[in-house]
């Protein structure tokens, strides 16, 4: 028997408490952000390439979900998970790291002042996440950034600027996660397994989500928040979500 599946679960768990015990300020400060944008009848940008994309993509719509979040998904940031032909690792591997094409993702959203943006990154100094980075400062909005500090910090910006993520952002949200990312090793073999910064990202972004959601709720403004079709009728589970999805549409078309 493997004691494999053990490690890797008390790993995680570990990584997770280190994340909840000395990030809880970050998640406070970039919650009173979302909220403020939300509130004004802004949105909340989310960003990532790579595995920092499932993160950016689970802030809406899903279940729990504040309406207000709009995730920026360029399928060429995403698709790497077919390896081979149209879109596949290797084109992902070129594009992420080629100065101006955040510029131009960041031309196609009807960006405005008060909009916030949260960007997910593990290594955080890649060229496209730089540009959106700088791109959202530049525009005025107030940037979160969620990344890994013991990896940034220790290897250089791939961007002309020469920052780094956590150089960037107004609020900085550090999840701990070794340079390597993967981080268990074998008897008699020489690479580690078991990456965590995923599983990290992913419940960072959540609890922004939650904390958004209670701080709206305390300044009495009622969030709208996607349902779980699978716990109401579908009939109840659609009118709610449409409700919801004609609430981002009501924000995304009332701008100037």
């Amino acid at each position: 028997m493997t004691d494999m599946i053990d490690r890797y679960f008390e790993t995680l768990a570990e990584r997770m408490k280190i994340v909840a015990d000395s990030q809880k300020d970050a998640i406070e400060a970039a919650a009173d952000i979302c909220a403020d944008a939300i509130a004004d009848d802004k949105l909340v940008f989310t960003f990532g390439t790579g595995h920092g994309s499932f993160a950016a993509m689970e802030m809406f719509p899903r279940t729990g979900a504040v309406t207000g979040f709009r995730p920026i998904v360029e399928s060429s940031m995403i698709s790497f998970h077919r390896v081979l032909g149209d879109g596949g690792a290797r084109q992902y591997r070129f594009i992420h790291g080629r100065e101006g094409y955040g510029d131009a993702i960041l031309s196609s959203h009807h960006i405005v002042a008060g909009d916030a943006m949260l960007i997910f990154s593990h290594s955080g100094l890649n060229a496209v996440t730089l540009d959106i980075a700088a791109g959202a400062r530049e525009r005025g909005l107030k940037l979160i950034g969620v990344t890994s500090i013991p990896h940034s910090s220790s290897t250089p910006s791939r961007h002309s600027s020469g920052k780094r993520l956590f150089e960037l952002a107004d609020v900085v949200i550090d999840t701990g996660v070794p340079k390597a990312d993967a981080s268990l090793m074998i008897d008699g073999f020489a690479n580690p397994v078991g990456p965590t910064s995923t599983s990290i990202a992913i419940a960072i972004g959540h609890a922004i989500n939650a904390a958004t959601a209670e701080k709206l709720v305390k300044r009495g403004i009622e969030p709208f928040v996607m349902v779980n079709p699978n716990t109401l009728s579908k009939a109840e589970a659609d009118k709610q979500n449409d409700l919801n999805y004609a609430e981002l549409w009501r924000r995304l078309r009332s701008r100037p």
